[in-house]
């Protein structure tokens, strides 16, 4: 009889165009199958389900737990996620481990010393990012909590140690800026591995084994963490409210009215004739 922590498990992230998907069992990764799919996480990501499952030689009912990165990340490909593993789920009634991607992530630097900061991009120029550091006892503690802002923001890190690892495609994207922001108050930044740079669903798995060890599981709710309002939020409020109906007619109201001033000239009295 499987112990909890020998458990089939099926992990996935979608939280970036990077798609990862795994299967493991305890620690052991029995199948991975990662791709870029940026914008068809919706097509992709089934396949990908079977595929590991049919290298890994296991069937859908001799699963034990599922673990889904949760954000923050692309919008679409964290509810392509979650919807799925929902999916699954409903029908094999199978306890879902939510797992933080930024929290995922230093599980790819596992054991590793010091402080440690990934990096994921955001848009319109910033990035999420966060501050993690390995215990003794192979605990991971949060240090500082998921981020949201521009690349300099994360020299906020340099009030904790001098030097940190800094990974993921925010600083592939924005290494420069991030380097010259930590240097400039004295800090210093370490190379990390390639290989620590993308969201991986292996480190997904291992959360969330040790999550569900524990009890930690998802309640009937399992949502996204968006860590910052959706562009549709934005433009809304941007827009006070109104609808996209509502300010139509707006625009049109605006136009006749200023039709009619050009139309009537002014200080005429124009009376109706009958």
């Amino acid at each position: 009889m499987k112990t909890p922590s020998d458990r089939n498990l099926l992990a996935i992230d979608t939280a970036t165009a990077w798609q990862s998907v795994a299967l493991l069992r305890g620690e052991k990764v029995l199948a991975l199958v990662e791709q870029d799919a940026e914008g068809s996480h919706a097509r992709s990501l089934l396949g990908a389900i079977d595929r590991v499952l049919r290298e890994g030689n296991i069937t859908l009912k001799e699963l034990q737990g599922l673990a889904v990165s949760i954000g923050p990340g692309s919008f679409t490909g964290l509810r392509v996620g979650l919807a799925t593993m929902l999916g699954f789920r409903a029908v094999l009634g199978l306890p879902i481990a939510p797992v933080p991607t930024l929290e995922a992530m230093a599980w790819n630097l596992r054991d590793a010393n010091g402080l440690l900061v990934p990096v994921l991009k955001s848009r319109h120029n910033e990035v999420y990012w966060a501050a993690y550091e390995w215990l003794p006892e192979s605990a991971l503690r949060t240090l500082i909590a998921e981020q949201v802002g521009p690349p300099s923001s994360v020299a906020r890190v340099s009030q904790l140690a001098k030097a940190c690892t800094v990974f993921g495609d925010g600083w592939q994207a924005y290494g420069n800026d991030i380097r010259d922001a930590i240097e400039a108050v004295g800090g210093h930044v370490r190379e990390a591995n390639q290989e620590a740079h993308r969201p991986s669903a292996v480190s997904v798995g291992l959360t969330g084994r040790q999550r569900l060890d524990g009890g930690q599981i998802a309640e009937q709710e399992l949502v996204p963490r968006y860590v910052q309002r959706t562009e549709a939020e934005v433009k809304f409020d941007d827009q006070q409210g109104l609808s996209a109906l509502e300010r139509r007619r707006q625009r049109v109201a605006t136009k006749l009215t200023q039709r009619r001033g050009r139309a009537i000239p002014k200080g005429s009295d124009i009376r109706r004739r009958t």
